[in-house]
Formats: structure tokens, C-alpha cells, sequence
């Protein structure tokens, strides 16, 4: 069964009357209902985890800081929004959402967070609407519990996954792949195990003909025992924040391309959305839904 974490706080407002690009995770769930793809008894809501989990990858003083809205002006407007108890409350439960679909992808191949993919956190501060980097959180719970022995992180979203590669710099057991627009933020980037930066205006072919060459052999090279995927549709053309110009067609092929070549593989999977910031919430709702569709479409 397609395992789905989804909980309400996800829509929580970015600050008062602007809820944009919060209402995508509302609008992709009602969705999924709608057209039969989900039922009610795929999804899962997560809570507030122990705090433990956040230490293994978070410095304990950045951790606190933020738990008690106490950190420096600079940091908090590099996080980019307002900070509340509610935001950071948010945040938490999307690791959680993270850890907990972790485990249920080793129990049936696949599973995923309608949030998350939050690559701009690292270890020490936040970045770009990120705060906790819910996958290299669950990464290291599937570690630190010896579930896995190695990680393969797949980071498609258009924007480098900096925060996860200051994270895992130098951890032999996790492998960071990047993939993303070169000229897009973060504008310095971060050096992840694997990353291939991509010239502006990247359509379909191109793209899909990179990553087909490229994430076999990355496989058969590390022979990760599970994946994240983070399957973000800022990729798309249509997207404000991006600058590569992908179809959604072309976006659809992305994630088959990887869904079956983890199954095929047998390697369990694990999808947080990561970002969508088209101008159409449509547009968003459909790409991401895609990814869900194909999900149950491969493995179930």
C-alpha cells in the first residue's frame, strides 16, 4: 500500500493572509482524493518527534535557537518568512512525515511526504524556506538504526541541494546527487558528491537523456540500499522561480524514469515534493500529482 504523509499544519501560511506556496499541499491532497489515485487509508498523519532525531544531523544550538524563535535577525531573514511557533511546529512534523515514510518504504518499496524536501537547511542554519532538512534526517535514522547501510540522495529539484551537501560532506555513508539549474539560488553553491548544473532553458530531450545516462551507473557504482528522491516541479517552464524548461510531460518522465528504475532495482524509495512555484497552482497540483499517479502505477 502507498503509504502518504499528510497533515494539515502543511497549509499553515507563509505570514498572515498569503498562503501561497502553502495552499499547493491542500489543493495536491483534495486531489488526490478526488480522482481515486489516494484513498484516505494511504495516508498517514505525522506528529512532533523527539527531538533526538533533529540532534543527528542539527547543531544543538541552532536546533534550540530556532525552537525558541531566539535566533539573530540575520539568520531568521535568511529563512525568508516570519517565525512563529506554528511554522516551526510545521516543520518538525514534516520530518516526522519523513522518518515515518522512510519506514514504511522499506515495508513496501515506496513511500511519500506531500511536504518536504526542505535541501536548504544545514547543519548550523536555515536557508530559503528551509529550517530542518527532512531527508537527511530520515537518512540518518535509517543509519543510526542500521535499517540501511548506504544512501543514495536524489536531488532533481531545480535548485541545488545545498544544505543536504553541507550535511553530508565527507559521510561515506550517504551519497548526495544534485541535479539543478546552474545560474538558479542558492548562487554559491555547495559541493555535493555528485552535481550536474545545467545550462538555462534545458528542455525535455536534454534533460531526460542526462539523467538517463547518469543514474544507473551512479547506482551500480555506490549500491545504495534505499533512496530520497526529492521530486521537485520547479522545473517545469512555467515555473517563476526556475529557469530550466521542462514540459510537464517531460517532468513526468523524470519521475517514471526514476520510480522504475528503483524498482526495477529493488531499491526502496523514498519522495518528498520539494518545491513548485508556477504561476498556475494547477499546473503545480497536476506535476506533482503525477508522481503519485506513476507511484501506484509502478509499484502497486
Amino acid at each position: 500500500m502507498l503509504k502518504v504523509a499528510y497533515h494539515p499544519i502543511y497549509n499553515h501560511p507563509l505570514k498572515e493572509g498569503h498562503r501561497f506556496p502553502m495552499e499547493k499541499y491542500d489543493l495536491l491532497h483534495q486531489q488526490l482524493l478526488y480522482e481515486g489515485t489516494c484513498l484516505q487509508e494511504n495516508f498517514f498523519e505525522p506528529e512532533i518527534p523527539n527531538s533526538k532525531h533533529f540532534f543527528t544531523v542539527h547543531d544543538a544550538e541552532y536546533f534550540f535557537d530556532l525552537l525558541n524563535i531566539t535566533l539573530n535577525q540575520k539568520a531568521a531573514r535568511k529563512i525568508g518568512f516570519p517565525l512563529s511557533e506554528a511554522l516551526i511546529e510545521r516543520e518538525m512534523i514534516i520530518a516526522d512525515g519523513t522518518i515515518k515514510a522512510s519506514e514504511f518504504a522499506l515495508k513496501y518499496g515506496i513511500a511519500m511526504n506531500i511536504a518536504g524536501g526542505t535541501h536548504h537547511a544545514f547543519s548550523n542554519r536555515g536557508e530559503a524556506f528551509c529550517m530542518l532538512n527532512d531527508q537527511a534526517i530520515g537518512a540518518r535514522y535509517l543509519l543510526n538504526k542500521g535499517l540501511v547501510k548506504k544512501v543514495l540522495i536524489v536531488d532533481l529539484d531545480v535548485h541545488q541541494g545545498n544544505g543536504t551537501a553541507e550535511i553530508f560532506n565527507d559521510d561515506n555513508e550517504v551519497f548526495t546527487f544534485s541535479m539543478h539549474g546552474k545560474t538558479n539560488y542558492p548562487f554559491v553553491k555547495e559541493n555535493s558528491d555528485l552535481d550536474i548544473a545545467l545550462e538555462n532553458d534545458v528542455e525535455d530531450e536534454e534533460y531526460l537523456s542526462i539523467l538517463k545516462n547518469k543514474l544507473p551507473d551512479l547506482i551500480h557504482q555506490e549500491k545504495p540500499d534505499f533512496i530520497y528522491y526529492l521530486c521537485g516541479v520547479d522545473v517545469l517552464k512555467t515555473d517563476k522561480l526556475g529557469k530550466l524548461s521542462l514540459t510537464t510531460f517531460g517532468c513526468k518522465e523524470r519521475d517514471a524514469f526514476v520510480l522504475q528504475t528503483c524498482f526495477n532495482a529493488k531499491i526502496p524509495i523514498m519522495c518528498s515534493m520539494g518545491g513548485g512555484y508556477s504561476a498556475d497552482v494547477n499546473t503545480i497540483v497536476n506535476a506533482h500529482a503525477n508522481t503519485f499517479r506513476l507511484a501506484q502505477e509502478i509499484y502497486f
